[in-house]
């Protein structure tokens, strides 16, 4: 290459550059960039030589392409026509062809026919204004399997830096999976709504007929010629209907706490935790400790004061003992706020630590209660994108439960 530039003529040269291997002190092979570029038309017999090591280059190519082979996810690269120039295996198996097939072929091929045409102006528009984005955002969008078959995806698209020729990036998520997740979460909430509705309806009538029927009885009949016996059974009857009836409203409401509560709030955890214990019917003989150690936090009020006057509820119910400790404690953990409530009772049997939060289940037959409040409270944190655990025995030797409360929503409940 030196031999040519000086053989050319000198108003006809031009700098160029290479990539070499240089062989180092040590024997090693050092990729380097060699410039040549000439010197004034005066210094012919001259030109200037720059060596730059490539060593922190090719460091970060490696590093690239091995993040870019091995992450779960699919990535492509494309060039200004829309041409994929490189592709990982995950996309390519998604899409259901081998990672040769799709080099060199138009982006397109793996969109369904109704989304080209305006995927092509999409995509004109962004590499005018190139930023890093999500495509397609506040609808659906879906790609194209080999096969025929269409499945839900999310494009986030960006530059790819490349000295040559404009390259960029998109990042194709497979969402079947959430999609399926989010439908059968849909279809269970509308069953059980459909279900508690025609249950209110078809069982409350019945019910009000029997209660009815056993009061004309009790009229038509002269109760003082009736043993105590059969006047404790018509008590029972009547307060059997009144449980079933007291069920159903508990249906009813379970379905209905299942809906995200829109109204959102400057929450401070001290306040909040503050005004819960105001509305619990505490004893003097508990001492309730409160430890904040969070923020503020952005979040409906409403269902989480009603999860921890239950959770203080039930630490007091089901303690155990006339008195005891519960304490209240507050902290951040990443994303979530977490409300931890404990006490220092009896807890809860090993191997019933799910149990508990099924519906109509009782920790306890000697408490009063309906088997409700937990089962409320779980699916109430759940529809808001939190959580809730139980551990036993906790710190102080009852039951310790952690509510996981998001000070930052997931994309799926901030479109909610």
């Amino acid at each position: 290459m030196i031999d040519i530039h000086f053989r050319t003529p000198i108003e006809a040269r031009i700098g160029w550059s290479r990539r070499f291997d240089l062989l180092a002190s040590e024997g090693n092979a050092h990729e380097v960039e060699l410039t040549l570029a000439p010197l004034t038309q005066d210094n012919s017999e001259h030109a200037m030589l720059y060596i730059r090591s490539l060593k922190r280059v090719v460091t970060a190519e490696r590093r690239f392409a091995k993040i870019f082979e091995t992450l779960p996810i699919g990535i492509l690269i494309v060039d200004g026509q829309q041409r994929i120039v490189r592709v990982n295996k995950t996309l390519a198996c998604e899409f259901g062809y081998m990672r040769e097939e799709l080099i060199g072929r138009k982006l397109d091929i793996l969109l369904p026919k109704r989304y080209r045409d305006s995927h092509t102006s999409e995509v004109a528009n962004y590499t005018r204004e190139p930023s890093s984005r999500m495509m397609g955002s506040g609808r659906d969008l879906t790609g194209l399997h080999r096969s025929g078959q269409e499945f839900p995806i999310e494009i986030a698209l960006t530059r790819h830096e490349n000295a040559s020729q404009p390259l960029y990036m998109a990042i194709v998520s497979n969402i079947s999976y959430r999609k399926r997740a989010e439908v059968a979460t849909q279809q269970t909430n509308a069953q059980l709504e459909e279900f508690t509705y025609v249950a209110s309806h078809d069982l409350r009538s019945p019910l009000r007929g029997i209660a009815d029927l056993v009061g004309w009885i009790r009229e038509d009949i002269d109760e003082t010629t009736l043993s105590s016996e059969v006047l404790h059974n018509f008590e029972r009857i009547a307060v059997r209907i009144q449980r079933a009836e007291q069920m159903i409203d508990d249906l009813l409401k379970y379905a209905r706490v299942g809906v995200r509560d829109p109204h959102m709030e400057i929450i401070e955890p001290r306040t909040l935790i503050e005004d819960a214990l105001a509305l619990c019917t505490i004893p003097d003989s508990f001492h309730v400790e409160v430890n904040v150690e969070a923020g503020a936090l952005r979040a409906p009020p409403a269902p989480l004061a009603t999860s921890l006057r239950n959770l203080v509820s039930n630490a007091i119910k089901h303690h155990g003992d006339t008195k005891g400790v519960i304490s209240i404690r507050v902290v951040e953990d990443g994303r979530f706020t977490v409300f931890t409530v404990e006490d220092d009772g009896q807890g809860i049997p090993e191997g019933t630590e799910e149990r508990i939060f099924k519906l109509f289940h009782r920790g306890s037959t000697k408490a009063d209660g309906d088997g409700v409040g937990l089962a409320f409270t779980r699916r109430m944190i759940n529809a808001h994108g939190g959580m809730i655990n139980v551990t036993s025995p906790g710190t102080l030797g009852g039951a310790r439960f952690d509510i996981y409360w998001p000070r930052i929503l997931l994309k799926e409940f901030d479109d909610a």
